[in-house]
C-alpha cells in the first residue's frame, strides 16, 4: 500500500495501481463527490492507469449521474464493487449501466483485486503487486 486517505466521505486505500475505497456509513456519492476521485486519480496516478475497487462494508447511496463523471477519467480502466449484501449487489448492476469503463461486482475483496490486475494486463499495464 502506497498510502491511506482518511476523508469524511470515507477511507481510500492507495495502492501502486488500484484504489480500494470504503464509504463511511449514511452517505450519498453525487457527482460533486467526484471531484475527490479526479483528485486522487491526478495526484496518485497521473499517467497510469487504474483499478477503482468500491468495498461496500457500509450502507450507502449513489447517484448513478456520477458515472457518467466518472467515464471521463482517462486513467481509469476499470471500476468494481465489493459486497455482500444483496441489495449492493443488485444496485451494483443498475450502477453498471451508466459507466462507460469494464464493471464488475465481486463478493470477495482478493477477487475484485484479480479482476482489476487482469483489466491492467489486457491493457498491456505494468502490475506491480502490493
Amino acid at each position: 500500500m502506497r498510502k491511506t486517505l482518511t476523508l469524511p466521505l470515507g477511507t481510500f486505500y492507495i495502492y501502486d495501481n488500484y484504489l480500494i475505497v470504503e464509504i463511511n456509513e449514511g452517505e450519498t456519492i453525487t457527482t460533486e463527490n467526484n471531484k475527490i476521485l479526479e483528485n486522487i486519480a491526478i495526484t496518485y496516478f497521473n499517467t497510469k492507469k487504474f483499478i477503482y475497487i468500491t468495498h461496500r462494508v457500509n450502507s450507502y447511496a449513489v447517484d448513478p449521474a456520477i458515472y457518467r463523471k466518472t467515464s471521463l477519467i482517462e486513467n481509469l480502466a476499470g471500476f468494481a464493487v465489493v459486497a455482500t449484501n444483496n441489495i449492493a449487489l443488485s444496485n451494483a448492476d443498475i450502477e453498471k449501466l451508466f459507466l462507460n469503463k469494464p464493471f464488475e461486482s465481486f463478493t470477495k475483496l482478493n477477487k475484485a483485486i484479480e479482476w482489476g490486475q487482469s483489466i491492467l494486463k489486457q491493457n498491456n499495464i505494468d502490475i506491480k503487486n502490493p
